[in-house]
């Protein structure tokens, strides 16, 4: 080898051994999960939308009743929509997605490299490469589900925060932006709030009252929408058996969950976990944790350990139960109100990612050291780089068919797309019709349409139109019916019973339904005899029919609900402003401190 090649090698070797903290390289860890990123999303940074299952974004959000909590129906995108129809009032809505989309994955994967061992590149890198790839991941962009790995992202990063917070005894000025943008659904905010009562809290009850008031703000408006619609917060037993965690071809679920995985959706799960593939990461998982177990134990403390183990004793047994008890979890869902948040087994494993991460990362570099102290001196400096590659890429290699979208033997699933000119039309000409909210039809809610490449997806067709809107949420899950909870929707195919299309236009518009879109594309879009319903044709094209209802008057929301809504709000900004204001009073003593 060359004296110059040598030398460069050695220096770069060095810092991958271990240097302090302030002289590792700084760039490295954020270019390197940027790179992961990339190779990940692939061709959902093209120009369009992506498309899949729950995720569903559209050019310009509504900030609409149920996206505000005050809906007729459960309010499961809440925060998240209002949040999206505020900020693409500034960055449009495909540009918006990919930001998202990308920082969730970017920011996860340099916050990760905090729980590796400090100083150490190679951990930090180890961290890097398993937090973005795993399955837990994979499956959960191919459901659609962004406000969970925005949760995901947080995490890390609220691990670090919540021991400042612990052992400095003041709240670091970034935890309530950490919080909010970590609780933009019921289920990320769950698993933030368990992090931060297990991490955060010490024995004093003022400390522990502060941290409960944080969580309590930060998820304050889905707590409020939720209990407001209490009485239709009972979920259908049988969603516990669909949900519940899956076995990933031969690897049984609780053991598909020490890795991440088990998502009970068969079309999302890559194919390499349904094989060999799938043993050999789970093996090298449990490995590389045991390896690092004693030195992470040591390094972090029994406070810190003990917190983050009991997290993950709680988001691996939850996930466990669903797969073992399925019935158990069914019927709690049915008889507690929002008890079916826990029915998707293998989202809950979010709660054992820190952990897991945090251990395989300390494993790798004490397995690095091991080896380096077995053959000292220069001579088995190829071996030794080889291994720390090794160490670094191997999530890549046993799950290599996430990459480039998700890219599957039909195509890549994350893949941007555009909306037909129909919907553009369709959305002017629902802008001119008289008030009322829109009955989207036919009234079931997913859609798989060739201009999405057959891929399944939320039906968006009621997002893009921008006004109020009732869609199906009943849904069907390997042909098992789940039915849904809206009674505004029940109401609405009551009225579409009736005998004729006079009838049925007046039930409609007794319920405030003022415009009815078809989609006539769909499965049952195009049967007259059931969606005929008299009115003034506004459009029609080859895929939608416009019909707008007269006599219709806008649902409005009883005020109770609106002042309470208003009051979550209000709490979830204050917090929010709060971390400006944490933020500008530190640099202000800060200055203070210089000047004296």
């Amino acid at each position: 080898m060359p004296v110059w090649l040598s030398s460069a090698v050695g220096d770069w070797w060095a810092r991958v051994r271990g240097l302090p903290r302030g002289h590792a390289p700084s760039l490295v860890v954020p270019v390197w999960s940027i790179v992961l990123a990339l190779l990940l999303l692939g061709p959902a940074l093209a120009p369009g939308y992506v498309l899949s299952y729950d995720m569903v974004w559209v050019p310009d959000l509504a900030l609409r009743a149920d996206a505000l909590g005050t809906g007729s129906g459960l309010p499961r995108a809440v925060p998240s929509d209002a949040v999206v129809a505020i900020l693409d009032e500034v960055v449009p809505g495909m540009v918006l997605q990919k930001l998202v989309l990308l920082a969730a994955l970017v920011v996860g994967g340099v916050g990760a490299a905090r729980l590796a061992p400090p100083g150490r590149l190679l951990g930090a890198l180890a961290a890097v490469t398993l937090w973005q790839w795993n399955p837990f991941v994979a499956e959960r962009l191919g459901l659609g589900h962004w406000p969970v790995l925005l949760g995901y992202a947080a995490l890390p990063w609220l691990v670090v925060a919540a021991r400042r917070w612990r052992t400095e005894q003041r709240m670091p000025a970034v935890l309530p932006l950490l919080v909010v943008c970590a609780s933009l659904s019921a289920s990320a905010g769950l698993a933030s709030a368990a992090v931060l009562l297990v991490l955060a809290t010490r024995q004093e009850v003022a400390h522990l009252a502060r941290v409960v008031a944080v969580v309590a703000l930060a998820n304050a408006p889905w707590l409020v929408a939720g209990l407001l619609h209490a009485g239709a917060a009972l979920s259908d037993p049988a969603g516990a058996a669909v949900f519940a965690l899956a076995d990933e071809g031969t690897l049984p679920g609780p053991l598909a969950a020490l890795g991440l995985g088990g998502a009970w959706n068969a079309e999302v799960l890559p194919g390499s976990r349904t094989g060999v593939a799938a043993w050999v990461a789970t093996a090298v998982l449990l490995a590389l944790a045991a390896t690092g177990w004693r030195t992470w134990w040591q390094r972090v403390g029994a406070r810190e350990g003990g917190g983050l183990l009991a997290l993950w004793g709680v988001g691996w047994g939850l996930a466990v139960l669903t797969w073992a008890a399925p019935n158990a979890v069914g019927t709690l869902a049915g008889a507690v109100p929002g008890a079916g948040v826990v029915r998707d087994g293998a989202r809950l494993l979010v709660l054992c990612a820190p952990l897991l991460v945090s251990l395989v990362a300390q494993g790798a570099v004490v397995l690095h050291d091991r080896v380096r102290r077995a053959w000292p001196g220069a001579a088995p400096l190829v071996p030794r780089v080889l291994l720390a590659a090794v160490l670094v890429l191997w999530p890549v290699t046993v799950l290599p068919d996430i990459a480039w979208g998700l890219d599957g033997p039909d195509g890549p699933r994350l893949q941007a797309v555009d909306y037909p000119t129909s919907f553009e039309q369709a959305h002017r000409a629902v802008g001119a019709a008289a008030p009322g909210d829109v009955l989207v039809l036919p009234l079931s809610s997913f859609r798989a349409p060739q201009w999405n490449n057959g891929h399944t997806v939320l039906d968006p067709l009621g997002r893009y139109l921008g006004r109020n809107h009732v869609a199906s949420d009943e849904l069907v899950v390997s042909r098992v019916v789940l039915a849904g909870e809206d009674p505004r929707v029940r109401a609405a195919r009551e009225a579409l019973a009736r005998s004729g299309p006079q009838d049925r236009a007046r039930a409609l518009a007794r319920i405030g339904i003022g415009v009815v879109v078809r989609d006539r594309t769909a499965p049952g879009g195009d049967d007259d005899l059931a969606v005929e319903v008299a009115g003034r044709r506004l459009l029609e094209t080859g895929d939608l029919v416009v019909t707008e209802v007269l006599g219709a008057s806008p649902r409005t929301s009883p005020p109770g609900w609106v002042a309470a809504m208003a009051a979550a709000w209000g709490a979830w900004v204050a917090l929010l402003g709060s971390a400006g204001l944490v933020a500008a009073a530190r640099v202000r003593r800060q200055r203070r401190g210089r000047s004296m």
